[in-house]
């Protein structure tokens, strides 16, 4: 059937009764809305109101006569009973009264409850998603084929590939940064030969794993995470569930075994080119040739220093790709979620690095460091 035509709405002024006609529906007072809205404004206070003309309203309509009326039936009403529903449906809406916020002299200790709470739920998914890799990762010994190669090749080259220019310029800079503001406190007490220990020890044993992991934390982790998200958004995860598919095997393990295997490398190639800045700042403040530099550097940094190193890249890398999982798994469908969480993975992962290198410190402080 072809849709009704709506009659417009009309409004008249006799003495002191407001005469309403027409359909008052959204529909229909679009087009009239402001002039409309201007009249029954002006006609605030009318003690007689006659609706008997109007064929048609609705909670819009009846929302903007409520408010001419003062938000109360004037003295003198015509109203059809056609109609009163909708006025019943708005008188009961504009009774409701918010609920006053009480402040009580515990909320602060329930809020903070609530978030440990929070935390204690975050944990307990995220031992569950790591129980489950851990499952996948004992199966895939038994059967080492079953490891996605191209996700796997795929995670490699966007971790470790892609971050080499950033990470070598990085560490470059840093070497030099630290190697002049060394140099220029070593020069005045006459230790200018020292140098080569603190850049050493610094670079290979902490500053080199920790900046790589901020770096791909912030890099590759959001990355992850975004990508996770972007297939909960698009429903690609449901349907690898849907057939039967475990996203743990093919989309969390190989990003967790490529990220334990490129992050050591990732940290030579660092330390490297943090050293070789360091290498000519201290030729070009303190006159260190290179070659005295590079003969004295095994001397300066016993061989242990380099293991630990490698550990702390691979153990970052492990921590930093099952919390940009964790957080990628616990996005929710929609926009606001997606930066909410990515957010939320490269700081945790960045927290979680240094938390982890303060454990390495104090577990490896009688290795490499020999008292003299």
């Amino acid at each position: 059937m072809p849709a009704r035509a709506h009659d417009s709405p009309r409004l008249v002024l006799q003495g002191e009764q407001c005469l309403l006609s027409g359909d008052w529906t959204l529909a229909a007072l679009r087009s009239r809305l402001l002039f409309l809205r201007t009249q029954l404004m002006r006609s605030r206070g009318m003690p007689a109101w006659d609706l008997s003309g109007v064929t048609r309203i609705d909670s819009f309509g009846a929302l903007l006569i409520w408010r001419a009326w003062g938000q109360r039936e004037p003295a003198s009403l015509v109203l059809p009973e056609t109609l009163r529903g909708a006025f019943s449906r708005v008188q009961a809406f504009a009774a409701l009264k918010p609920e006053r916020v009480r402040h009580a002299r515990f909320d602060p200790v329930v809020a903070l409850g609530r978030r440990v709470m929070r935390w204690g739920e975050e944990l307990a998914i995220f031992a569950g998603m790591l129980g489950m890799v851990v499952i996948e990762g004992v199966r895939l010994l038994g059967s080492p084929r079953s490891l996605p190669a191209r996700e796997f090749s795929a995670a490699l080259y966007k971790t470790g590939v892609q971050a080499m220019p950033i990470s070598a310029l990085v560490g470059f800079l840093i070497g030099i940064v630290l190697s002049y503001l060394s140099a220029i406190q070593l020069r005045n007490f006459g230790a200018d030969a020292f140098i080569i220990n603190i850049l050493g020890i610094g670079v290979i044993r902490e500053l080199g794993p920790v900046l790589v992991s901020i770096l791909v934390a912030g890099r590759s982790g959001s990355a992850i995470t975004a990508q996770l998200g972007v297939m909960r958004v698009t429903e690609e995860l449901d349907a690898l569930a849907a057939t039967g598919v475990s996203v743990h095997q093919r989309l969390i393990l190989p990003k967790v075994i490529a990220m334990a295997c490129v992050m050591p490398l990732l940290v030579l190639w660092t330390s490297a080119a943090a050293l070789a800045g360091g290498m000519l700042a201290a030729q070009a403040q303190l006159g260190i040739d290179w070659l005295f530099f590079f003969s004295s550097l095994p001397y300066a940094v016993p061989l242990p220093n380099l293991y630990i190193g490698l550990v702390k890249g691979a153990v970052f890398g492990v921590a930093i790709a099952l919390i940009a999982c964790h957080f990628g798994l616990r996005i929710r469908p929609n926009t606001e979620s997606l930066a909410r969480y990515t957010t939320s993975s490269v700081v945790s992962a960045i927290t979680a690095v240094l938390l982890l290198d303060a454990v390495f410190a104090m577990l490896t402080r009688n290795f490499g460091l020999p008292l003299r």
